[in-house]
């Protein structure tokens, strides 16, 4: 029988944090979401509320649905605040070292039958698995981005995930409204296996001076009739968690066509990581985005 869970713990507030948060909370879970810092859970709080009223707006839900989804949440700045949580999912930055010291403070605090999910969308959830006291109660749960508007949710087992665990995160998103993809636990998954290698090859044709920056993003929203440009959505995603997959797929395939584009690599040494920064291939600190190639 699949874990009941009833009450969610979100680490991180960042775009995928509140977004998980937000869409948990609307789907009836309690939610307690986790920050080091007072003042990123107050502004992501504020984006939550903002983005249920633009739902409310084009009435997708009622403004007594975004009332009791923002009454579910709860803000934490210690780790400690999530013990009687039956799920924590991790949104922490794209960064192993990172991750495994979180996981490692966690386990401590929470119950030994509560699940622990990292939304991770290219490291191993095995390794990361290990790195706890529960990996039959590990598994990964990887939301697209934004959250409240993709439908799709990657589940992915360790070698370890017990079936229960598996059972109550497949539940889980359904709750949510999500539909699931079931991926083996291999760097990038299936999506950012297939798209992450697209935004670096556009990040070669950049580099190698086959087209400009608008010249590519034009070619495959009109050409291939995607939503936005790969130079446009790699901005979007922020430029260093695309570097930190390609990184992923690099060392953990051994295959050259993943080696990022050195041009991807000058741009987040430079600070430039895409919208979060106001620079990437776009510069978006004026009136509308302007390409910096």
């Amino acid at each position: 029988m699949a874990l009941a869970i009833k009450k969610v713990g979100v680490i991180g507030s960042g775009q995928m944090g509140n977004g998980i948060a937000h869409v948990a909370a609307l789907g009836g879970f309690d939610v307690v979401l986790n920050d080091i810092a007072a003042d990123r859970i107050k502004s992501a709080l504020a984006t939550i509320n903002g983005n249920l009223s633009r739902q409310v707006a084009k009435k997708t839900i009622t403004e007594e649905q975004r009332k009791q989804a923002l009454a579910r949440i709860s803000g934490a700045e210690r780790l400690e605040d999530l013990g009687d949580c039956d799920l924590v999912i991790e949104t922490a930055v794209e960064k192993e070292d990172v991750k495994r010291k979180i996981f490692n403070e966690l386990c401590s605090v929470l119950q030994p039958e509560a699940i622990i999910a990292s939304n991770t969308s290219s490291i191993s959830i095995t390794r990361l698995a290990a790195t706890t006291d529960r990996p039959e109660r590990f598994i990964g749960i990887h939301f697209m981005n934004p959250v409240p508007r993709m439908e799709l949710v990657e589940l992915i087992r360790g070698i370890a995930t017990d079936d229960a665990t598996f059972e109550a995160a497949k539940e889980f998103v359904a709750r949510l409204g999500k539909q699931v993809a079931v991926s083996e636990d291999f760097p990038a998954f299936i999506v950012n296996r297939i798209l992450l290698p697209m935004i670096n090859e556009a990040i070669y044709t950049l580099y190698e001076g086959v087209g400009n920056v608008e010249a590519i993003d034009a070619a495959m929203k009109l050409g291939a009739h995607h939503p936005m440009g790969p130079l446009e959505l790699a901005d979007f995603i922020g430029l260093d968690t695309c570097l930190s997959i390609m990184q992923v797929l690099h060392e953990g395939l051994a295959d050259s066509k993943y080696r990022p584009c050195p041009l991807l690599v000058k741009y987040v040494e430079a600070g430039w990581l895409g919208r979060k920064t106001q620079r990437g291939f776009y510069d978006y600190r004026g009136d509308k985005p302007v390409p910096t190639r």
